[in-house]
Order: structure tokens, then sequence, then C-alpha cells
């Protein structure tokens, strides 16, 4: 029977291979694969896990997004104290979450007015008796098709500030929500890139997710209520002044002033930056749990792996101002 001495010459490592990296992220092999400590994220990590807070408890989650909220009751009335916190909160962790909130749909569409005024979805369906409510019901014969990176309503000239989605019905396994901060994403970038893109814009379109609903003859009624609109690829967050990308897969067709294939592989690389997972953070529903995300800084994924299991959740969604460079 063969031994093999574990002093034999051919064990030549002397100490974890990383040493010798230093802390620089690199690219790997052939497929240039990204790898390395994300060390952009350091400062945004340290300022979050020192702030505190008044009216309610903060477990962080994320490396710059991402905190469960506790302590505070979002069926009561709260004071404007509480309310000016929690959109401090957003602002600074980007995606807040709260459990064991049994919101009715009027007490979720008050609370989310207390942050601005409610937009309406034209083409999701709402909940019944209030349509400032959008209503997420997929079962069996309705399948989740919401996973993929996004925005929320970029083809609109004012966009999102944020959404509150309550979970009515959630199954055990599957059907995680995961959110990826694009301020994380845009400090990410190589400076050659962050100056190349500087003071682009995009042009945003609702047809590339919701252009099949309509037949041909109403197409063009479509898009004159809701025509193309051009945003700068990097906006600057109103309140926090971050820097975020602003593209997304979904409603993003194009950048101007490339031709199209130039096009195509800047945003093919720009939007895969929401995919680095040192970005995310992944929250786990149960009933009556809430996600409150600031549709500016987070693009969000759905995952759908849950069918033919229900999956039922109500959104808010408050409007915002014009994204700004």
């Amino acid at each position: 029977m063969t031994t093999i001495d574990s002093t034999a010459d051919e064990f030549v490592g002397k100490a974890d291979p990383a040493k010798v990296l230093g802390a620089t992220r690199r690219t790997m092999g052939k497929y240039k694969t990204p790898v390395g400590p994300a060390t952009h994220l350091a400062p945004e990590r340290e300022r979050l896990a020192g702030l505190a807070w008044r009216n309610f408890e903060v477990t962080q989650m994320g490396s710059t997004l991402g905190a469960e909220i506790s302590g505070i009751d979002l069926t009561s009335e709260l004071s404007d104290d509480a309310i000016t916190e929690i959109a401090r909160a957003l602002a600074d962790y980007k995606v807040i979450f709260f459990r064991n909130q049994p919101l009715s749909a009027d007490q979720h569409v008050a609370f989310a007015a207390r942050f601005g005024e409610l937009e309406i979805h034209p083409f999701i369906p709402p909940n019944a008796d209030q349509p400032k409510l959008v209503r997420f019901e997929k079962s069996a014969e309705v399948a989740g098709y919401e996973n993929s990176w996004h925005h929320d309503v970029t083809w609109r000239e004012f966009p999102s500030m944020g959404a509150i989605l309550h979970a009515i019905e959630v199954p055990a396994v599957g059907g995680d929500t995961l959110f990826s901060d694009m301020s994380a994403a845009y400090n990410g970038l190589d400076d050659e890139t962050k100056q190349r893109i500087d003071g682009m814009t995009a042009i945003h379109d609702f047809m590339r997710s919701f252009g099949n609903q309509f037949p041909p003859e109403r197409q063009q009624e479509m898009r004159d209520r809701f025509p193309l609109i051009e945003h700068p690829v990097v906006i600057t967050h109103q309140v926090t002044g971050q820097k975020l990308l602003y593209v997304n897969r979904n409603f993003t067709n194009e950048i101007v002033g490339l031709d199209a294939d130039e096009s195509d592989v800047l945003l093919e690389y720009l939007c895969r930056q929401a995919e680095t997972v040192e970005h995310q953070v992944r929250f786990h529903w149960e009933n009556d749990s809430i996600a409150f995300w600031d549709n500016r800084a987070v693009q969000h994924y759905a995952s759908s792996d849950y069918w033919p299991q229900r999956r039922v959740m109500e959104r808010a969604s408050i409007s915002g101002p014009r994204p700004v460079a």
C-alpha cells in the first residue's frame, strides 16, 4: 500500500495563496472572472454599523444595504418623528424589512402615503378594493416572471421613489426577493468605465416587459400615453448624494449616442453589476412581512422557484422626482 508523506517536497505551500495577492480585486482565467475582496464596500459598511435609532431597533443584514427593523407597529398611527426616522433608515440602508405587520389594504395605503404621493400602475392588476395597491397573485396558473434584476417603472418620466411590498400569502420554501445596491455597483467600476459613462443617457421603454399585453392596433395608443423616456446612466440620489447605476435589462433599450452593438455590450456589462453577490441582500418572506425599498438605489429580483405553490403580494409605490445626474 502506498502512503503519502506529508513532509514531502511537493508540499510547497507555506501560507494562504491570497497573502501574496493583497486586497485588490482582479480577474481570473480566460473567462475574466472577478475575484477578491470587495474593498469598496468597507467605508459604507462601517458607517451603517455606527448608526443609532430612537423609534425602533435595527439589525444590519448586508454589507451596504438591508436592515430588519423591529420594535415598531406599522398598523398603528405612527408619529411624524417615527415616519421621518423610517425615511432616514430607508435612505441609509436602501431596503428595510419588517416582520409580523398584518396591514389591511387601507392601512398599507395609509402608511405608504406618509412618504409621498402614490402612483397607479397601468399594466398590473390592482387590489379589487384599493387601486393604489398592485396585486401579484401567483399560482400554478399564473407563474412568476419578475425573476430578473430591475428597477421598477424606469419607463416613467418620474419613476417610483420607493415601493412597499406586503406578503399576504407565501410558500414555506422559495419565493425570496433579492436586492442589489446600485451605489456599490457604481463604486465597484474601474475609473475608466466611470469616466466613460459620466454624462451618458439611456432610453427606457415599457414595451420590453408589457408590450405583449396589447394587440398591434393598440400599441401606438400606449406609446402615445407612455413615450420613450431618457434618463442618465448614472444618477445622483437626491437624499444621500450617492452615485447610482440606473440601467436595467427590463426597461433600458439603448445608450444614446452609441451604435447598437457598442450600446448592447456596455449595457450588458453595466447591468451585470447587479449580479455581484457582494452587492446583494436576500430576504426570505413570511406572511405579513414588509419590504420597503428605495427604487432609485437598488434593483430587485423575485426568485421564481416556488411554482406551483401560491405567492400573493401587494405593493404600494411612491412617486419620485425625475432622476438627475
